[in-house]
């Protein structure tokens, strides 16, 4: 008998406090300061994968684009705080409406076109966005970068430690997961479930399929902003290159690794696409090679991604257990 939504959210509910309790028992664990600033980039990659996933994975919407908006929120936050001495709290809620207003107005013309069109119409806007970063030099430093971003700070309250700066960004990680696990069994949700399994037919059940898709391409962009917000701040620096293709073609692969459509997808494939990199570079040489391998072994094998399989671990030792 299949279980109900209310039984897997809240299986799904249990297991994201046991990994979040987990994520901030992590600083105890950490072998030096330096993991610990990797799980801070790792929580910054989970937050902007979750809103990817509501866009592809529930809605069935492909953007080759995304690291724009990231790189949005990330200099509107920036540029208002290092150049014009803005608290970082306006920065971060400038950053998430500038943000969700470029992806509102992007959204209107390109979400009418389909499969390959959506595609290259949301290539085209990431490489406009990335082009402006390198050209409005007089805010953004230009290819050099923006330098002298402040910390994040509320008040009086600086997040200047590694140890502040990790419980801060998972706080916000976190929030995002719930965020996207209460969307996922909402009336919403299910909507956009209809969309990505047939647009024709969710029209004919009443479903205004466009504002739907315009809604979670505009809470992606708030979600990327939100990241670029905590990515900024975190490093105290940013630059053109990291909101490039090549990171949009990483975010997805990211999404693409842990599961398209899987809640915990983004979470273990933005984990293991920030981890792998780090390990791999004892291969001094081969550690490009190896990415690669590692990357199209699991795409062949797995082309549903590493959560579905891991979720099924659990239900098969019961049934082995059962049969004896």
């Amino acid at each position: 008998m299949p279980k109900s939504s209310a039984a897997l959210s809240f299986g799904t509910g249990l297991k994201l406090a046991i990994f979040l309790a987990v994520v901030a028992f992590f600083p105890a664990i950490s072998p030096n300061l330096y993991m610990m600033n990797i799980m801070g980039f790792a929580g910054i990659h989970v937050l902007i994968c979750t809103g990817l996933n509501l866009l592809m994975g529930y809605a069935g919407q492909l953007s080759l684009g995304h690291a724009g908006f990231w790189g949005l929120g990330a200099y509107i936050s920036g540029v208002l705080t290092a150049k014009f001495g803005w608290p970082p709290v306006f920065g971060l809620f400038a950053s998430i409406f500038g943000t969700s207003l470029v992806a509102l107005i992007v959204g209107f013309p390109t979400l009418r076109l389909r499969g390959h069109y959506l595609a290259m119409a949301t290539l085209g806007v990431g490489i406009i966005i990335h082009i402006l970063f390198v050209q409005v030099d007089s805010l953004t430093g230009g290819p050099s970068g923006l330098i002298n971003v402040p910390s994040f700070s509320v008040g009086s309250f600086r997040i200047d430690t590694p140890l502040k700066n990790h419980y801060f960004i998972w706080g916000f990680a976190a929030l995002g997961l719930v965020g996207a696990m209460n969307l996922a069994n909402s009336r919403v949700g299910r909507a956009l479930k209809a969309i990505n399994t047939s647009e024709v037919a969710a029209e004919t059940m009443g479903i205004k399929t466009f504002q739907y898709k315009l809604m979670i391409f505009v809470l992606s962009g708030a979600y990327a902003a939100v990241s670029g917000t905590l990515y900024v701040h975190y490093l105290n620096f940013t630059a053109p290159e990291t909101f490039g293709f090549m990171n949009s073609v990483l975010l997805l692969t990211m999404v693409a690794i842990g599961g398209i459509g899987n809640f915990w997808g983004p979470i273990l494939g933005a984990m293991i696409l920030t981890f792998l990199p780090e390990y791999l570079r004892a291969y001094e040489g081969l550690e490009v090679l190896l990415y690669g391998l590692i990357l199209a072994a699991v795409m062949m094998f797995m082309p549903r991604g590493l959560a579905p399989i891991l979720s099924g671990i659990p239900s098969y030792f019961r049934n082995l257990a059962g049969t004896k």
